[in-house]
């Protein structure tokens, strides 16, 4: 662009990228976890910082009010505050009997322990949900919508099923991304 004195200069425009954090949550180890590991990987390689929990290798005790009153009870503190500081969430988890694995309900009972907080902590979060499962997965994506749902996530609506005989589709991973990011 030439200015009225002569001389030319050059508007420059800074794109700035907006970096969102994730935190996959895996229900189980396995394929599940690594599920979340794709996940992950692609969100970095977009410019996102990505982490992975693992809620097996917590091995968190069975959640019961008695236990959640003594001196048994797990501290959640470093899941809490990793779930706090994302600003999206993708939780993996295989079907078990028509629904989610033990170990993602028993996770979420001792998280609402805190209900005040459990509530801010779930709600209008951007939720994805994935699974890797020996059936076909429906089930699981349906359990998990409707208690995430119920929590107070925003859900969203694609979500990724797999298996022994359907591998992860990559453009699905790359969308989600992309929609949870936004």
């Amino acid at each position: 662009m030439n200015c009225e004195a002569g001389h030319s200069f050059e508007v420059q425009s800074a794109s700035r990228r907006i970096m969102a954090q994730f935190l996959m949550i895996t229900a189980t180890t396995g394929t599940n976890l690594e599920l979340a590991e794709r996940f992950a990987s692609v969100a970095r390689e977009k410019g996102h910082s990505a982490e992975v929990v693992d809620l097996a290798s917590m091995d968190l005790p069975m959640f019961t009010m008695e236990r959640s009153k003594s001196d048994d009870a797990p501290d959640m503190s470093g899941l809490t505050k990793q779930m706090m500081d994302a600003q999206a969430w993708i939780v993996c988890a295989p079907e078990y009997n028509g629904s989610m694995p033990p170990t993602l309900n028993n996770a979420l009972a001792w998280l609402s322990l805190d209900w005040q907080s459990f509530r801010s902590l779930c709600t209008g979060r951007k939720v994805g949900l994935a699974t890797h499962s020996g059936g076909g997965g429906s089930h699981v994506i349906m359990a998990m919508r409707q208690q995430f749902s119920f929590i107070g996530a925003d859900v969203m609506g694609r979500a990724l099923t797999s298996g022994r005989n359907k591998e992860a589709n990559p453009e699905t991973i790359e969308a989600m991304i992309d929609n949870l990011a936004s």
